[in-house]
């Protein structure tokens, strides 16, 4: 079992396959984090800050032959650019281990904001407003930005989330939140400057705070069958310029209308291993519009292992076993958190919704990082993550808006 990355996804899968198998896991990483080098679920293989990316695949091929070479080893990602880079040294590394992820073509199309937005329309999945901003096309002197015909306020992001990753300028942020013409015209002409030459995406911004958010978390196995599907509402979201948009704290609860349009897109694309989609509940119509897929488990997956369905079986039966198993869309209600009660109770200003996350919270606060088979430094820890939560969100989100932003 070989996983490439470092970070929280990548520690909560490693403790899953730990979880339910014993396994240790050998991390492949340029720099690795501190739990993840004490932690009894994985071995950390670390390159180095200066290691490229094919340093990673070039030690991943040399592990296996170390190993004997003799398949099946299991080599998984959970970051969009290290799932892009198997899939671009697929010749290199498919005769030393089985990677259930999308094929090439699939992987493009689905990767790319722009062109999911237009698959979820041509399939009839609901999606927000998108218009499409593309900076690869050459530009001449005197060239100003192109406008919307979308109302303002508008979200805006790279439509390709690795083609922003070397791009740096003033004001860089994952997700962009825009007033009105002039802030997006002068945002743009930052990102031109700065030699950003893929597409953006500007999208209509659907009303409601954090809590109208959502997590879908999929797993399609080689025959095309959606094996796992599994949702959560999300009750807090980060704040910093850098992680804007992840979870920080959810609650699991059945999205009947949004799991269906979630598995017939993944059949229709066909689809291949860990999903992770983007939604949000539109107050004006009711309905989940979708943002996203990620070709990847995501970063919260433990919320799918802590309400009852450890999200290793699911690779594991499908692509090292070949064991058609039946889908699972049941589970356990139970939320998820990295941050302190008191700090997530002070962003939830519906008293129903307060009420309910209080009678599940009482069951227990399931924690990614307190793994008792790690032990109490675990427990400091996730201590620590959460006190750091507080500072950051007094700093970037001081109090709850009607946006979010």
């Amino acid at each position: 079992m070989v996983l490439l990355g470092s970070g929280l996804g990548v520690y909560t899968l490693a403790r899953a396959f730990h979880e339910e198998y014993g396994v240790v896991a050998t991390v492949i990483t340029k720099v690795g984090i501190e739990p993840m080098r004490r932690s009894v679920t994985c071995v950390v293989d670390e390159l180095g800050s200066s290691a490229s990316d094919e340093d990673l695949v070039t030690a991943a091929v040399d592990l296996a032959i170390e190993r004997g070479g003799v398949r099946p080893q299991l080599l998984l990602a959970n970051a969009d650019s290290l799932v892009q880079l198997m899939s671009d040294h697929r010749d290199q590394l498919e005769p030393h281990y089985v990677m259930p992820i999308l094929e090439a073509d699939v992987l493009e199309r689905l990767s790319d904001k722009a062109e999911f937005a237009r698959l979820c329309t041509e399939h009839g999945v609901a999606t927000p407003r998108t218009e499409v901003i593309d900076l690869s096309i050459p530009r001449k002197a005197g060239w100003e930005p192109p406008r919307t015909d979308l109302p303002f306020p508008v979200v805006m992001k790279a439509a390709r989330t690795a083609d922003m990753a070397g791009v740096r300028f003033a004001g860089k942020k994952k997700v962009w939140f825009l007033e009105d013409p002039e802030e997006l015209a002068a945002l743009l002409r930052s990102i031109a400057a700065a030699g950003y030459t893929g597409r953006l995406i500007v999208q209509e911004l659907i009303p409601g705070d954090d809590t109208a958010e959502g997590s879908i978390t999929a797993y399609t196995d080689a025959a095309g069958r959606v094996t796992l599907l599994c949702s959560a509402r999300v009750l807090l979201g980060e704040h910093t310029p850098d992680a804007l948009g992840r979870p920080a704290a959810m609650i699991t609860t059945p999205f009947d209308d949004a799991l269906e349009q979630a598995r017939a897109l993944l059949e229709a694309t066909g689809y291949r291993g860990y999903a992770n989609f983007d939604v949000k509940r539109d107050p004006r119509d009711g309905t989940w519009k979708f943002f996203e897929v990620n070709p990847r488990i995501g970063r919260n997956n433990f919320y799918v292992s802590s309400a009852g369905a450890n999200v290793s079986r699911f690779v594991v039966a499908d692509a090292i076993e070949h064991r058609r198993i039946e889908p699972v869309t049941q589970f356990d209600e139970i939320l998820y958190s990295l941050v302190p009660m008191p700090l997530l109770r002070r962003y939830l200003r519906d008293p129903p919704l307060k009420r309910w996350v209080a009678t599940v919270a009482r069951r227990g606060v399931r924690n990614p990082w307190t793994y008792p088979a790690d032990g109490g430094w675990a427990r400091r820890y996730a201590r620590i993550v959460g006190l750091n939560h507080v500072r950051k969100f007094l700093r970037h989100y001081p109090r709850p808006t009607d946006s979010g932003f």
